[in-house]
């Protein structure tokens, strides 16, 4: 089967849809799902063959021993197989049992030793390689690892962003810090960026929602796990989709146009300007989450008969601010300003709170 240019912006139909099960369990349950897909037209499946955790003792994945069960599957059906890798040997073992694309988990991408010995591995390959992006919200550390793989000599690459641990983040199982995958899009507008909406959401019911999410932002692709019967799978079982409800959520989803029907100039300013509302959109939580801790606090000095102004670390607050703008390039004056604003907001809700009955 060739394998050409998957990753290529020209070489599908946006969006492209990758789909399969979190972990392949038994011949039968990959075929059943790999029929259901492949009726939804459905070309390239995912499966985890191995399954790098958290903490021991969850399942790890049948490793090797899937390897043969998904040979057969591509005899029987017009699919590419993509697997991860996490190391060397998955790499051989994987080429050797004739494997479509690898990807680069995130667990791994955190690691530059672990992303340096995959890619050592792959050159003098072709093969496809995604990179999904690091389990913390490091941009560094996702560039960095596209680029060992470039280095490696592999031309077809994609990004997958599949959100970041976060533990203020009570409603998704990764919070998606949507700014992040889209300054990595600045710096390579060329990569394709495919959203993984399942595991960034956790839960099934919100697996539409995030992959609408970044259709409208414009991203290349979703991967998207999908079991036979996902109440009984051995990993993630409240994120995976049937076939059946893939094709009912994939029927439903709007792909937007990428460009106004205009000149080219508006076309680049209308893209600014979505990633200026997305990063407002974000500051704007981040503020309504300061404002909930501020009433915390004032409910705390009131239960405690504190006063309100506490000034060595409102000058605290004066100094560090200003100087983390400027490490990060932001006008300090500006920054001292907004966070004058933003005490006044703070004496005033605390000034509320104590004055009440």
């Amino acid at each position: 089967m060739e394998l050409k240019a998957i990753f290529h912006k020209n070489s599908y139909q946006k969006p492209l849809i990758i789909a399969g099960p979190c972990s392949i369990e038994t011949p039968e349950q990959l075929e059943q799902t790999v029929k259901g897909l492949v009726q939804q037209g459905i070309s390239i499946i995912r499966g985890g063959v191995w399954k790098p955790r958290t903490r021991p003792g969850s399942f790890e994945g049948l490793g090797g021993i899937a390897l043969p069960w998904i040979q057969e599957i591509k005899q029987k059906y017009p699919v590419k197989f993509a697997i991860e890798v996490a190391s060397a040997s998955h790499v051989e073992e994987g080429l050797k049992a004739g494997i479509d694309v690898f990807w680069i988990g995130a667990r791994s991408t955190v690691n530059p030793f672990t992303v340096q010995e995959i890619a050592e591995s792959l050159k003098g390959v072709n093969i496809p390689v995604m990179i999904k992006n690091p389990v913390n919200p490091d941009l560094s550390l996702w560039i960095g690892a596209v680029e060992r793989i470039m280095k490696a000599g592999i031309n077809d690459l994609a990004v997958v962003h599949r959100g970041f641990s976060n533990f203020r983040d009570t409603v998704h199982r990764n919070s998606p810090l949507w700014q992040i995958p889209i300054e990595f899009r600045t710096q390579f507008p060329e990569l394709m960026m495919i959203n993984d909406p399942s595991h960034i959401a956790g839960k099934r019911s919100l697996v539409p929602v995030i992959a609408q999410k970044a259709l409208d932002l414009n991203f290349d692709g979703l991967m998207i796990e999908s079991h036979i019967n996902p109440d009984q799978a051995w990993t993630d079982a409240a994120q995976q989709l049937t076939p059946a409800d893939l094709q009912v959520m994939l029927q439903h989803l709007k792909t937007r146009k990428v460009h106004f029907e205009g000149s080219e100039a508006l076309n680049q300013l209308e893209d600014i300007r979505q990633q200026i509302d997305q990063a407002d959109h974000d500051l704007l939580e981040a503020l309504h989450r300061r404002m909930e801790l501020i009433e915390k606090i004032g409910e705390y000095k009131k239960l405690n008969n504190v006063a309100v102004l506490q000034l060595e670390r409102w000058q605290e607050i004066l100094k560090t601010r200003p100087d983390w703008a400027q490490k990060l390039g932001i006008n300090p004056e500006l920054i001292a300003e907004i966070f004058g604003l933003l005490h006044q907001e703070s004496i005033r809700k605390q000034t509320e709170i104590l004055d009440k009955d």
